[in-house]
């Protein structure tokens, strides 16, 4: 049946373990989240967020399992009634729904990763598919089952991230007619568009923080406005990743081929998980508090006086079981992440561009002394870091970092047929992608 995920090696300054939002993506913790909606839906930098004292009580009881880090849609823990945890070995633990949701998704990851399974059809859906180990219970609520999925942001520094509702119904063959009503009154496009984004979040170098945008943002797209809304994505605050887009459309493009070939499944409300990396280098530990532990020799994870060290792939946090209180600080990342790129760039660009650059600090800061200079840059910093974003060769666009991954699952049903209501769905949104990417 389902085998163990491998034990992660404690994370290393600057490449901490990560999360993952809704059953295998990622947006931000409560504390976050509550501060964007009264906020209006904008997205505070990552610098501190305060959980409410119960927070650390729930954290004492979880067996070392903390609430998902960044998540952009779904349930949220602590705020409905399911919700999506972090395991100590760096999985992610999604809530079992209630009957008959819940059982439904587990029966279907449960058939296709069957060790037995000789299926192809299956055995090529596990491809785009999060890696699923099982189920999982904490030994203090042995009746609450949790599903335990890959992390698919895990391999990412920043990542950014997209869930996408696919298909023209947001609602199973089986829904009563108040159902229908309440899922086509969220969405009245859905039919016509074939897909609804349901949450993103997006780095931005240039501020060194994320901007999110929740399922309000994604129901307020029109056929007319819905190419800008995607845009939105993949824009890193000075310039368009057509990288991204470029690798985004060929995983849709193989997961549309699948569906194209099989004539078993029937999926409704399930979506699509987009992940990339929004920078290239990792974040810089810079709490003492974290350097002291380690010389004193503290067990990884425990600090004096009942803190608790989590490792999230966009932040360090240190949180305090006394006061609910969680202080992050993300590393400045912008310079490095602009050389590296200008590095494979000049190879054929040389003449373009000429940046200088200094030696690294040990925690990977820039010296002061060696920070990019207007003559270095021969203009105007903005346009000469366009240049390298907005103009970059074929081998920087088809070695993207990206991941698309299926998710959600509570709503697949037997059929013997296409489905042609998520293909319609997936054709619709490559054109879109397409046409972001041409334009």
């Amino acid at each position: 049946m389902a085998t163990e995920p491998p034990r992660p090696a404690p994370p290393a300054a600057g490449h901490p373990e990560g999360g993952c939002g809704r059953c295998a993506g990622g947006g931000r913790g409560e504390a976050e989240e509550a501060a964007a909606q009264q906020a209006g839906g904008a997205a505070p930098g990552p610098a501190v967020a305060v959980l409410p004292a119960a927070a650390g009580g729930r954290r004492r009881g979880l067996n070392g399992c903390v609430p998902l880090s960044h998540q952009v849609a779904g349930h949220m823990y602590g705020k409905d009634k399911g919700g999506i945890l972090q395991h100590p070995d760096g999985t992610v633990l999604k809530q079992l729904q209630p009957p008959p949701r819940g059982p439904r998704e587990q029966e279907f990851y449960n058939k296709v990763y069957d060790s037995d399974c000789c299926d192809s059809v299956l055995l090529e859906l596990r491809e785009y598919l999060p890696k699923y180990f099982g189920v999982w219970s904490p030994p203090t609520a042995p009746n609450d089952t949790y599903l335990k999925l890959e992390d698919v942001t895990r391999k990412f520094n920043k990542p950014c991230i997209m869930d996408v509702k696919i298909g023209q119904k947001s609602y199973d063959p089986y829904a009563s007619a108040e159902k229908i009503q309440q899922q086509v009154s969220k969405y009245p496009l859905m039919e016509e568009i074939g897909f609804l984004v349901l949450g993103m979040r997006v780095y931005h170098v240039s501020s060194d923080s994320y901007e999110m945008q929740n399922q309000h943002y994604g129901r307020s797209l029109t056929k007319e406005t819905v190419k800008d809304g995607i845009s939105k994505f993949f824009h890193n605050g000075y310039c368009l990743r057509k990288d991204a887009i470029a690798a985004s459309i060929q995983k849709v493009e193989k997961i549309l081929k699948w569906f194209e070939g099989q004539k078993q499944l029937n999926f409704y409300a399930s979506s699509l998980l987009f992940v990339y990396e929004g920078s290239s280098q990792g974040p810089t530990v810079r709490l003492s508090d974290v350097t002291l532990a380690e010389k004193r020799g503290v067990p990884k994870g425990l600090l004096s006086g009942g803190d608790i060290l989590e490792y999230n792939n966009n932040i360090h946090v240190i949180s305090s079981t006394e006061n609910g209180k969680i202080e992050a600080s993300v590393s400045k990342g912008l310079s490095k992440f602009y050389a590296l790129h200008k590095k494979a760039y000049s190879k054929r660009h040389h003449s373009q561009l000429s940046l200088k650059v200094g030696s690294l600090e040990q925690d990977n800061m820039w010296k002061s002394s060696t920070c990019i200079t207007q003559e270095h840059l021969n203009g105007n910093v903005i346009p000469q870091l366009e240049k390298v974003f907005c103009h970059m060769p074929a081998e920087i666009k088809e070695s993207a970092n990206v991941e698309v991954r299926m998710i959600d699952f509570a709503h697949v049903f037997p059929s013997n047929t296409k489905d042609e209501g998520y293909v319609y769905g997936l054709k619709n949104l490559i054109t879109v992608l397409k046409n972001i990417l041409d334009n």
